[in-house]
């Protein structure tokens, strides 16, 4: 009898921290999805080769003149990433980061998609998003190009060769990286599936090793 009991004690002991178990929110995730959709709305107008080679219908569906059509996109989409920002804040102080064992993937990216888009925040919410990736919340090469975001903005050497960028008028380039001899395995340590040349080449630059005397010698206009 006293087995049995104790068996029962210990038992009911072991409930309360499984019940505190974080579980899947589907109501958060229909949120994320759909802040996620609204953040990449106007970048495929931009971007997506299907979309923006059709410039008269998406004047049409936007209804403004075809030669207002970029900087109608762009002004809506600084406007939904300033609304995105918003409405993410206030979940990130409700749930923390909002990861793979609360919403599933891909959708434990789209806080990510928010952050990155909003560059003025990522000092405040980088430290989190470091935290998430090494939980595994996160794919851990999500922190590595919002590190090199981050460092570029500083105007620092990037680490994983992620960020591309270019002066008016100027070709684009791959950003400065410290050490670029080993930035390949830095890479495929962070979970790229590509190496930093091919990634440029994707983005549709040549990759050329820069340092950042090389860039500070560059016209800015």
């Amino acid at each position: 009898m006293k087995h049995i009991l104790r068996v029962a004690l210990l038992s009911g002991l072991a409930l309360p921290a499984a019940a505190q178990a974080p579980k899947l929110n589907p109501q958060l995730k229909h949120e994320l999805d759909s802040i996620y959709a609204v953040d990449q709305r106007y970048r495929e107008m931009l971007f997506d080769p299907q979309q923006s080679r059709n410039p008269d219908s998406l004047a049409a569906v936007l209804g403004v003149p075809k030669a207002e059509l970029n900087k109608t996109i762009m002004d809506r989409m600084v406007q939904t990433d300033k609304t995105n920002l918003a409405r993410v804040q206030v979940l990130l102080k409700q749930y923390g980061y909002p990861g793979k064992t609360l919403v599933g993937t891909p959708t434990n990216e789209a806080v990510w998609h928010v952050i990155q888009h909003n560059p003025a925040t990522i000092p405040q919410y980088l430290p989190l998003i470091k935290a998430a990736a090494e939980k595994g919340e996160l794919p851990f090469s999500r922190y590595a190009m919002m590190l090199d975001r981050q460092l570029m903005t500083e105007g620092k050497e990037q680490l994983y060769g992620t960020q591309v960028t270019g002066y008016n008028g100027q070709p684009a380039f791959v950003w400065p990286i410290q050490n670029a001899a080993q930035v390949n395995q830095r890479r495929k340590q962070a979970g790229f599936t590509n190496t930093v040349e091919q990634n440029a080449t994707r983005l549709g630059v040549t990759y050329k090793v820069l340092t950042l005397e090389d860039v500070a010698k560059m016209p800015k206009q």
